[in-house]
């Protein structure tokens, strides 16, 4: 019989942690923060270029409308089509995961609807360069 040399879950532990504590880690950690900070004020510095840009905003605010009204007609079919297998399923089980999907559809559709407005105001209230010169309220 041979024996088995494979190290326990214990074992393993321990080989790993000073992967995970030593030095290693924080000088990664140490370089993507230096590095961020560094790499972020040249883009602070430049302004707002979605503002600037000459159709940029009115392509940005044409998507999410058309995203929009593809999320809605899409809660629409998602519901119809969930409505009638309801009609032809007997099995009690089958229809609770049926009315669940339509729980669920529903709830997308409702967040995508309201998050576009929800950046809008938010957006202007804090100041974020995008909510000044883009109107994502889908109507």
């Amino acid at each position: 019989m041979s024996q088995d040399n494979t190290p326990s879950d214990a074992e393993r532990r321990t080989d790993i942690e000073p992967l995970l504590t030593g030095p290693t880690p924080r000088q990664a950690m140490f370089t993507v923060v230096l590095l961020s900070l560094i790499a972020v004020q040249p883009v602070a510095a430049q302004g707002n270029a979605v503002c600037s840009a000459d159709n940029l905003p009115s392509m940005i605010e044409g998507f999410f409308q058309l995203t929009t009204a593809l999320g809605i007609v899409g809660l629409a079919i998602v519901w119809q089509a969930d409505s009638l297998i309801e009609m032809f399923t007997l099995n009690p089980e089958q229809k609770k995961g049926l009315k669940r999907h339509k729980r669920s559809a529903m709830k997308s559709a409702v967040i995508l609807v309201v998050l576009g407005p929800l950046y809008t105001v938010a957006g202007s209230m804090m100041g974020l360069p995008l909510a000044e010169c883009v109107d994502l309220v889908p109507w």
